[in-house]
């Protein structure tokens, strides 16, 4: 018995050395979020006013034609047909422009869709350091994607659909070529109480890599010296520069909406939506829509709309961890929220058409402006 308690003693008192030595070799895991490692940023700017109003929470509610970008499956809940542009004045005078169309068939259990999204900037100087003025010429970005759909009800519940996207990324003379691949499900029942509750699973722009070339690439070069030989000058050889490939910002987006009230002329829809970025920190969106449908049984409605979308970027402390005082007047704080409306008219037969508008804070960069029409048949 003497000897276990000793044995047991030298145990315990060799534990503070094991622990001292194993924390030598084991470090505490370091943050590996993968910030800056994706291309064609562009593909996450929205669809439509409607959307953006609600902060992007809105896979779970695509109702209209901008399901083409935020849930291919919400296409087989359309009753008509549809098409939609939008027009978003972004940051540092670039724009961005959204275009989609969509038309069931098969008696509305099919749905297929095409969408075009644009955004860049033109002629814009040239400078150098040996022309720090400006050189006369002018340089543009032009990033595209065109996008079609397909989706199909499986039930009086479920849908399903898929996106095929061509991708098309030009900086001035260089360019460079990628595909993505959207999938987006929906399930829509009556939860309690008589409310329609939907939810829905959604990736974006899961493709290949983005990889550039074109003339500011070319290079020239002497050749290298030949092993043995006497090296003499030569003239320099054509060659081209290798730009690294980069992924894709792939989006997973978990959304859930509900009609909170539900009568025949005023409706209150609440959503929310969990995303996970492939080149961020995860986040989420709140949001509520609010509409009066048929105003005197005119066929008019109104709409209002208003979210918050929680970011990584949305904690940046810009003035300590710039390393400087800002005076911003707490921009920062309203980072995130957005807000909108729209108006429409809506016939029995199912023509109708829509305008919507929507304002979204970026914080320390502004806020953008949103226009989108729409039209249905």
């Amino acid at each position: 018995m003497t000897r276990f308690f000793q044995s047991c003693a030298r145990a315990l008192a060799a534990l503070p050395m094991t622990a001292a030595l194993l924390a030598g070799q084991v470090g505490v895991p370091s943050d590996n979020t993968a910030y800056g490692t994706t291309a064609g940023e562009f593909l996450l700017l929205g669809a439509g006013a409607r959307g953006l109003a609600l902060g992007g929470a809105f896979a779970a509610l695509t109702t209209d034609v901008s399901a083409l970008y935020y849930n291919p499956a919400g296409l087989a809940q359309l009753p008509h047909g549809s098409a939609m542009v939008a027009s978003n004045r972004y940051v540092a005078d670039t724009k961005y422009t959204w275009a989609g169309l969509a038309i069931p068939v098969g008696g509305g259990t099919r749905a297929f869709g095409v969408q075009l999204g644009n955004f860049g900037f033109s002629d814009q100087p040239i400078y150098t350091v040996e022309q720090p003025n400006g050189t006369g010429g002018t340089y543009g970005v032009s990033e595209t994607f065109v996008g079609a759909s397909y989706a199909q009800n499986f039930s009086d519940r479920f849908s399903a659909g898929v996106t095929a996207k061509f991708i098309s990324d030009k900086l001035g003379q260089v360019s460079g070529t990628a595909m993505a691949m959207d999938f987006g499900t929906s399930f829509h029942t009556q939860a309690l109480g008589g409310r329609l509750l939907r939810a829905s699973f959604v990736i974006q722009n899961l493709g290949t890599t983005l990889k550039h070339s074109g003339v500011p690439l070319d290079a020239t070069t002497p050749r290298p010296p030949v092993p043995g030989q006497v090296d003499v000058p030569q003239e320099n050889q054509p060659a081209a520069l290798k730009a690294k490939d980069w992924g894709l910002p792939v989006l997973f987006r978990v959304g859930v909406a509900l009609d909170a009230l539900s009568q025949d002329l005023a409706k209150l829809t609440v959503l929310s939506e969990f995303t996970q970025p492939n080149n961020s920190r995860p986040g989420f969106s709140l949001g509520g829509e609010f509409t009066l449908s048929d105003i005197g049984k005119s066929g008019f409605y109104v709409v209002g709309r208003g979210s918050y979308a929680y970011q990584s970027d949305n904690n940046l402390d810009v003035g300590s961890g710039a390393g400087f005082a800002t005076t911003l007047g707490g921009q920062e704080n309203r980072d995130g929220l957005a807000g909108g409306f729209g108006v429409g008219y809506k016939r029995p037969t199912g023509f109708g058409m829509g305008f919507d508008y929507a304002y979204r804070s970026l914080g320390v960069l502004g806020g953008t402006n949103t226009f989108s029409f729409s039209v249905n048949w």
